[in-house]
């Protein structure tokens, strides 16, 4: 893949600030430029974003209707009503129903928890589960991840005489559901500081608010942060402000004390005695939660997520780690269907965006799959399929664009729809199939520039290898964890040349294991280059090269090493 090489600037005012602010906190003014880059001019925003307390936590009764949430909890508990836990089947939804329930345990035994299921009842609110709530009694039904739009859903809760309690993190229409309360950030009223918590992360702020109203202390709640990162890491929310926060004290928890549960997934993961960071969340310890609800149904995470032991915890473990295996066939067989559809009867050079349908394929999948292909072309997604006499998808999107928007836009010919910025999911009837993929061909290309189909390198610094010592790579570490509008910083080194022992590895020698020196040092520096065979020749001739990379601690037995992650690879201009 060729990639644009863009640099991040600063401004005149923040080019003046660096230097005394790399002097203020004693480091080196790279790291100061990465503060400035992010946002952060004082020596006290520094030390909030390098060190996240949790007493930086917002006040949760500053959410929209927690006030009320709270109460009708209280009330609930005081007499004796069952409630009931309702959330979404992926990550999110599942941690958070998870954290909740496990939270209300402790204080009642009249609780309960309800998964929708993927193919039967789709996303968000189902009548099917409402009608399980009257069945078995439910007089309250706390919502986690969804309910935002379940208009409907909600009025006819209210019509068996069920209260809902709705907490989300999605965007709202102009109408709320007529529940109790609707706590959600992105309210058109909300004064909350921060709008971007994951699901998880506002039912942990439930939590925190019934917490203090009852006096208890905080640090009964604080073990549920293994939870809330990994619905953030899962969820690709930006980590930042009170995101941050989460996740750096839930990794803390996740590396020192999981849950039974996510020990269990830690395990089957190979994850057991490697510090655990978002990208293990994102590519091991996420998907196979995931899968649960892909492949059969969401409520076994949750079964998982609640075990009381760690025998229990392995048996539920090893059983999601099949559909973690399941899953995979499914997606490579689903993405090469794809790939050979768009590449044989797609001019894809003629396509701004892509809208793909094939109702053969499993519904469970295409969300993957429409990620895989937004990466592969680096052009808006979608993927549908066909369930229950609909056509149901999810669309993955690229820098710039805003899928949910775009899919906003057609609301009339939808049955269904909601998301973020860059991932989306939709429903609707298959009349209205080509009425829709023509809509969303005109917004994809009258918004969409070329410059937005490249993919991008956004340069933060360039350094010489002398400069990565061992208190660089600490300083740097200061900056984790990395994720949304907190990248993991690429740097951009000059006439690096190779110090004879470069070769390339893989199954197919795909990869370059490379090490190198530049003008500043003379010991080689250990990187690896994926799928990047084409500039072994560049090394090999000897050729002066530029390479922008990550910088990793990477662990081999009880040795720790560090190694750069090789993004591009150029030839030297000088």
């Amino acid at each position: 893949m060729t990639y644009k090489w863009n640099f991040l600037t600063l401004t005149h005012d923040q080019k003046n600030k660096k230097n005394e602010l790399a002097q203020e906190l004693n480091i080196d003014p790279v790291f100061s430029e990465l503060l400035l880059q992010r946002g952060i001019s004082t020596k006290e925003e520094a030390f909030g974003f390098l060190y996240p307390s949790l007493a930086d936590l917002h006040d949760p009764f500053l959410l929209p209707d927690m006030e009320i949430a709270v109460k009708r909890i209280e009330r609930a508990i005081g007499n004796k009503e069952r409630i009931l836990i309702y959330g979404d089947y992926d990550v999110d939804g599942t941690t958070a129903v998870s954290l909740v329930y496990k939270f209300l345990r402790r204080i009642t035994n009249n609780i309960d928890y309800y998964i929708p299921d993927r193919y039967d009842e789709g996303y968000g609110i189902s009548f099917q589960g409402i009608d399980y709530a009257v069945a078995t009694g439910v007089k309250l039904i706390i919502s986690l991840d969804c309910g935002i739009k379940s208009i409907k859903k909600i009025a006819y809760a209210k019509e068996k005489g069920i209260d809902f309690i709705i907490c989300d993190h999605h965007m709202p229409d102009d109408q709320l559901p007529e529940a109790v309360a609707v706590v959600d950030a992105k309210r058109h009223d909300s004064i909350y500081p921060y709008k971007e918590l994951s699901g998880c992360g506002v039912g942990f702020k439930l939590v925190q608010a019934f917490s203090a109203r009852n006096d208890f202390p905080f640090s009964e709640i604080e073990s549920l942060l293994d939870l809330v990162a990994v619905s953030i890491a899962s969820d690709i929310v930006p980590i930042t402000g009170e995101n941050r926060i989460l996740m750096h004290h839930g990794l803390k928890q996740l590396n020192s004390n999981p849950s039974f549960g996510l020990r269990g997934i830690i395990e089957v993961c190979g994850l057991t005695r490697k510090t655990i960071n978002v990208s293990d969340i994102v590519f091991k310890i996420g998907p196979r939660i995931n899968a649960s609800g892909r492949i059969m149904n969401g409520k076994e995470a949750v079964d998982l997520l609640l075990a009381t032991d760690i025998t229990s915890a392995r048996i539920k473990s090893k059983n999601i780690d099949k559909y973690n295996e399941d899953r995979r066939e499914l997606d490579k067989r689903i993405t090469d269907e794809a790939i050979e559809f768009i590449d044989n009867k797609l001019n894809i050079n003629a396509q701004k965006s892509i809208v793909l349908y094939n109702e053969t394929w499993h519904k469970g999948i295409v969300g993957i799959v429409a990620s895989r292909l937004a990466e592969r072309y680096f052009r808006p997604t979608i993927v549908l399929t066909k369930s229950n006499n609909m056509i149901s998808g999810s669309a993955r999107s690229v820098p710039g664009f805003d899928v949910y928007k775009a899919i906003e836009s057609c609301k009339d010919i939808l049955e269904n729809f909601g998301g973020h910025t860059y991932a989306a999911g939709l429903t609707l009837r298959e009349e209205n199939l080509e009425e829709f993929k023509r809509r969303f061909g005109i917004i994809s290309f009258d918004e969409i520039e070329a410059r937005m189909m490249q993919p991008k390198i956004r340069i933060a610094s360039e350094i010489t290898f002398d400069k990565i010592t061992p208190k660089f790579i600490n300083d740097l570490a200061l900056f984790q964890p990395f994720g949304p509008e907190n990248e993991n910083p690429i740097f951009l080194t000059r006439n690096v040349t190779d110090a004879g022992g470069s070769k390339l590895v893989g199954r197919n020698l795909q990869h370059i294991k490379m090490e190198i020196v530049d003008p500043t040092i003379t010991l080689p520096v250990q990187a690896i280059a994926f799928s990047q065979p084409s500039s072994f020749s560049l090394l090999k001739e000897n050729q002066p090269v530029d390479i922008c990379y990550t910088i990793e601690e990477n662990t081999h037995g009880n040795n720790t090493y560090t190694q750069l992650m090789v993004k591009s690879i150029r030839k030297s201009n000088k």
